[in-house]
Order: C-alpha cells, then structure tokens, then sequence
C-alpha cells in the first residue's frame, strides 16, 4: 500500500431488520398506485384532473341529496347515479391506467420490482386493487352523500333509515363491478405501450366506439336482437347486469329474460382481461 493510501470507514453496517416480504411489497406498491390515482407524490398539475372528476361527481351528490331533502324526490337513484357518472370515469381510468403501469413500462424499471420477492401476480394484484379503490370510491363516496342527505331528512325514523341502507348497499356492489370492468380493461389497455398518450386513446376508443353498436342492433326488428344489444358495448354490459340483479333500478334497458346472460358475460369479460393483464406481466417477468 502506498503511503498516500487511506482508508476511509463510511460505516456500513449489513442489515439486520425484520424482511418483510411480499406482503409488505405488495401493500407498499397497493398504497403508491393508490395515491398515485389521486395525483399525490405528484405534481400539482398531476392532480388536477383526477379532482376535478371528485369535485364533479361530489357536487352532483350533493345536489341531489339537496334536491331530494326539498322535494322529496330523488332525481337520480343510486344505481342511475353510478351509470350517469360512469362516462365521466372512463376519462379518469383513461388518466390513472396508463399512470399506473404505462410508466413502469416506459421507465424500464419492472426488472427491479420482479428482481426482489414479488411476482408477477403480486404486481397486478397491488395495481388492479389500487385502480378498483380509486374508481369505487369515485361512484361510493357520492352515493354515501346521497344517503346521508335521505337519512337526516327522513320522516319515518330509522325505518326509512334501513329501507335507505338497502338501497344503498346494492349500490355499492354495482359500483364495484362498474369498477372491476373499468379497471381490467383499463389496465390491461395501459399494459400494452409505454406511451401514456397511446394508451389513453386506446381506453377511450374501446368504450366509446363500441357503443353506436348497441343503437344499430337495438334498431332491429327482431325483440332478441334489441334484449341482446347491450351485450355489444361493456357501457351497456354492465347495466343489464344492474337491471337484472336490482329490477327497479331502471337502467333505461330492455333485457327481457336474458340478465344472467349480461352477468355471464361480464364476469367473463373482468375474468379474460385480468387473465390477459397476468400473462402479460408474466411475459415481463421472464424476461
């Protein structure tokens, strides 16, 4: 060693924590995607849009449960209220999917997260679940307004109170499955190019192009043709599941004796995609 050598001791300790495993990457890259949906740990320009949809379908609850406290009436009932809403969320899941795994892709770094103990069924489970939060609690937190607004107003007491909360509950499960639909088609869109721009596009064609095709197979003579129409757009897909499952709903559909065909196929469409979405990051992951 020559005289002008020096050692330096920067203090290095190895690591002698607890190693939490996949459960806790998991939970970490859960609560990121989560938080990420909403814009923080982002930019202020980042957060514009996801609240500015929440400021758009707060208001509208609020309104309503205003509306109804006055007159009594309910414009819009829960399930209305979540197939009125869901056009404004597609332009949210088209915003949030690509900023959930367009940049992973495009940053290059899913050889790091598939390099420590989490594999590929845990990413997808984290981001799926993350989406699922952010666009139910889009459609849940007004409905929650809503009743509110119908539970401090009651004249009945808390009978009305409970014939409220069963109104309400069903809600909650149809928000869901809008959810579910708009995340595994959202995803796994976003899945497929590392340019958000792309994969934006492509969630809102996929939504939007396929509906005019429920019109022109609702136009035909045939009353098969017209209960089956709405089986051509996921738009529709989902509301036949509603009208089914809650009959009062009035979903504006026509589905005749055909809702477990739209609960099958729309079980079937989630399934597919978050299949799709695994096989994907699988691909990835063997890289």
């Amino acid at each position: 060693m020559s005289e002008s050598s020096v050692i330096h001791d920067i203090g290095y300790q190895r690591y002698t924590g607890p190693r939490l495993g996949r459960s806790a990457v998991f939970g970490a890259i859960y609560v990121h995607g989560l938080r990420a949906a909403y814009g923080f740990g982002r930019s202020a320009k980042a957060k514009i849009f996801p609240w500015l949809v929440m400021g758009i379908v707060i208001l509208v609850g609020v309104i309503l449960a205003a509306v109804r406290s006055q007159t009594g009436m309910l414009p819009l009932n829960y399930i209305q209220f979540a197939d009125a809403m869901s056009w404004l969320i597609i332009f949210f899941v088209a915003i949030v999917a690509p900023e959930l795994v367009s940049r992973d892709m495009k940053a290059g770094v899913l050889p790091l997260y598939f390099s420590r103990p989490l594999r590929a069924a845990d990413y997808i489970g984290a981001k799926v679940a993350a989406m699922v939060t952010a666009v139910w609690a889009l459609l849940a937190v007004p409905q929650f307004i809503i009743f509110l607004g119908a539970a401090f107003t009651t004249q009945n007491g808390m009978s009305d109170v409970w014939k409220e909360l069963g109104d309400l509950l069903p809600a909650w499960g149809y928000s869901l499955l809008w959810a579910l639909l708009f995340t595994g088609i959202g995803l796994l869109i976003a899945s497929l190019t590392g340019k958000r721009a792309f994969a934006a596009g492509g969630i809102v064609a996929v939504f939007l192009m396929t509906t005019p095709i429920v019109g022109v197979l609702a136009s035909l003579p045939s009353s098969t043709s017209q209960e089956l129409a709405g089986l051509a757009s996921p738009m529709t897909m989902v509301g036949g599941v509603g009208q089914w499952l809650v009959p009062t709903a009035n979903t504006g559909l026509e589905i005749g004796s055909y809702g477990p065909v739209y609960a099958i196929e729309t079980a079937t469409l989630i399934f597919t995609c978050m299949l799709l979405l695994l096989a994907r990051y699988r691909k990835v992951a063997a890289l």
